[in-house]
């Protein structure tokens, strides 16, 4: 039978990256007094991972909770919160959590509107039939337009296919940095009217207590003392720390279990509870082994739930052992099997990652939602002591029904000034990208909309903000798989290439800063085929950085002092798997990362290259 959990509500909260929803949280965690009056709380709190931290973005889905008096009834109510990315290419991390909720806050900018990433959050969430509830923030910015932000997200909200109740939204104003709402565009001291919306359109959720245990796994975390913990919703039944139950896998194999270990969230902690009944979210920790997607069910009733649903992944590397002269000098973790582990490991709470083996022992084909995806895998990898190789990322093609190949296209939305806009227009239409839309808005910027290939946008990050100096904004959603375009040139110039292995001197880089962009300075040790700077022409340049100068009676070696070099150029782990060409690859350790051709042999590398053009020819 089932009944109504007035006493609980769970909600995700989605929008855009970078339109409030963590400052939100911490709005909600402080208004529902989680901390103590003297608590020194950082600013983001759930943003905990120190990579979130740096780039201002959240990457992994987080669970918290707050316990607010329901003016109604005058009785607590305890809200889940989850708090999921708003990047396209951490889609699997809000795919997996819609399961765990009843109801959405969608968070827009009142001067941005719905941005492609409000679409695809959107979108999981309608089709899940969530009802959600707008909060137009930023309500302080001089540029804030919340009626159109507010037409244009009902526009959106029509346009994915709302039903009738789910178009008929609750709209709330809000300011997260001042942590105010209102019902108006008049905000109130307090977020009050965000608490009582929750309470008021966020459906409690309906189950069977009496049912057998069901549980699905969405989320994997881990304990310092008691190893993996599990996060995941009851949907029917109850269940009490020591129970004996039933982990069906995703292949449909059973596995008995104990519930060892069991939590609740309160604000940010995990507190250890008896017993936990249907429609919590619960933490379970000393279960080896379980994956996300698994069931945890009743030991004599075992019935699995479906599976989590995760779009394919549309962008694919190469991560293999590292085989360059400075193999080993630098990373505590470096063998195949080491390798191994650790991207294994990785499939087991990143759902959207596909990891198959080839041939070859030591490489695995890595597939992930996008170069961004694929970026903070290896940023993390790096920094716990990982040493290896990646390719330049490529496109995931398929077949379509006639034969012919397919390949994954963006809808790509830019934001840059009107003296900007032509080169853009320019870079975009050699990458086979179609203009969909051009708006000039108010501030003097124009709006472009283009449907692109994948393949168009991987490496542009970089070359589009150079060419706007830094003040281009550029946002990419997943379209679709459309008819592949032929083979085009994403990059103009061609690389310089160490000649010799041993410690670069001035005098030698002198000479190869005279032909481009340098990335390495004086005194670095670099090896054969290492590519020490970027050409500003097309093909690759052989150049001895090495060189020392000749010294004889009339040189000396202290006119090397009167040689200045421009600075090098640092490139950040996105800038340089951008750079990467077909034939190069990035080494990656945790001191450094180095772009390295994949033949490092001069001689050979001419030999492979003459062989290319006569086979053109």
């Amino acid at each position: 039978m089932l009944t109504e959990r007035k006493d609980l509500r769970n909600v995700a909260i989605i929008a855009h990256v970078d339109h409030g929803k963590t400052t939100l949280v911490d709005g909600l965690l402080k208004q529902a007094k989680t901390f103590r009056d003297n608590q020194q709380i950082v600013e983001r709190v759930m943003d905990s991972n120190d990579l979130e931290r740096e780039r201002g973005i959240t990457i992994l889905a987080k669970n918290t909770s707050v316990i607010i008096n329901d003016p109604e009834t005058n009785t607590p109510v305890k809200i889940n919160i989850v708090d999921t990315p708003g990047h396209a290419d951490f889609g699997g991390e809000v795919e997996r959590v819609m399961n765990m909720v009843d109801g959405v806050l969608l968070l827009v900018d009142a001067a941005e509107g719905p941005m492609p990433q409000t679409r695809f959050v959107l979108k999981k969430a309608l089709e899940m039939g969530h009802k959600a509830i707008v909060v137009i923030n930023k309500m302080d910015r001089k540029d804030a337009e919340p009626d159109r932000t507010l037409n244009a997200t009902f526009d959106l909200f029509v346009e994915l296919g709302a039903n009738e109740e789910q178009a008929d939204f609750p709209v709330i104003y809000a300011n997260a940095i001042t942590q105010q709402a209102g019902e108006t565009k008049e905000l109130s001291s307090d977020l009050q009217p965000l608490f009582n919306a929750i309470l008021k359109y966020i459906p409690a959720p309906k189950v069977d207590i009496d049912a057998p245990f069901q549980m699905l796994v969405t989320n994997l975390g881990y304990d310092d003392y008691r190893g993996v913990t599990a996060v995941g919703r009851i949907f029917a039944g109850k269940v009490s720390a020591g129970q004996d139950v039933a982990r069906i896998k995703v292949n449909g194999e059973i596995v008995p279990e104990k519930m060892k270990y069991l939590y609740t969230h309160q604000g940010l902690e995990k507190v250890s509870v008896d017993e936990a009944t249907a429609g919590e979210i619960i933490s379970i920790a000393g279960l080896e082994g379980i994956g996300i997607g698994e069931t945890l069910a009743d030991a004599l009733n075992p019935i699995a739930l479906p599976p989590i649903m995760v779009e394919e992944p549309t962008v694919k590397m190469t991560f293999a052992v590292n085989n360059s002269p400075f193999k080993g000098r630098e990373g505590k973790w470096s063998t195949s099997r080491n390798l191994r582990e650790r991207l294994m490991n990785e499939l087991r709470n990143n759902v959207a990652l596909r990891v198959d083996e080839t041939e070859s022992p030591d490489t695995f084909i890595v597939s992930g939602r996008g170069e961004l995806h694929l970026a903070i895998l290896i940023e993390t990898m790096r920094r716990e002591g990982y040493e290896f190789q990646v390719s330049k990322p490529e496109v995931i093609l398929k077949d379509g029904p006639d034969g012919k190949p397919l390949e994954p296209y963006e809808e790509l939305h830019i934001e840059t000034n009107q003296e900007t806009v032509g080169i853009v227009v320019e870079m975009l239409g050699t990458r086979r990208g179609k203009m969909l839309d051009m708006v000039n808005t108010n501030e003097n910027t124009v709006r472009l909309t283009y449907l692109i290939p994948t393949r168009g946008l991987l490496g542009f990050r970089y070359q589009f903000l150079t060419a706007t100096r830094g003040n281009g904004i550029m946002n990419t959603i997943f379209h679709g798989y459309g008819p592949y375009t032929g083979a085009f040139s994403t990059r103009a110039t061609g690389s310089i290439v160490a000649w010799d292995t041993g410690p670069t001197t001035t005098f030698g880089l002198k000479n190869a800063e005279e032909r481009g962009t340098l990335f390495v300075g004086a005194g670095l040790d670099v090896y054969e085929g290492m590519v020490v700077g970027e050409r500003a022409q097309p093909g690759d340049l052989t150049v001895n950085v090495c060189k020392k100068k000749h010294l004889t009676n009339m040189r000396s070696s202290n006119k090397d002092i009167e040689i200045r070099l421009t600075p090098p150029r640092n490139m950040s782990l996105d800038e340089a798997i951008e750079y990467l060409e077909e034939d190069e690859l990035l080494e990656v350790t945790p001191v450094a990362f180095r772009i390295r051709k994949k033949i490092l042999n001069t001689e050979d590398r001419g030999k492979m290259t003459k062989k290319a053009k006569e086979e053109v020819a």
